[in-house]
């Protein structure tokens, strides 16, 4: 189920416009957004102190 974005919520993330919210958890905030094509996609964005962590990135990269 998508909800929709709240005011903190990114509207963009590189390329990809955010359009909803697809859920949440441990590693941080899935939404729903928009390729630059128009192409739906799911996009994962990671808790910021998760991100300096080398082991997480490591365990991240096999998820992607």
């Amino acid at each position: 189920m998508v909800g929709g974005l709240q005011s903190a919520d990114p509207r963009h993330v590189g390329g990809y416009r955010l359009v909803g919210r697809l859920g949440c958890g441990g590693m941080g905030q899935v939404f729903l957004g928009l390729s630059p094509g128009g192409w739906p996609v799911a996009v994962k964005v990671i808790r910021a102190e998760l991100a300096a962590d080398q082991e997480f990135r490591i365990r991240f990269s096999r998820e992607v």
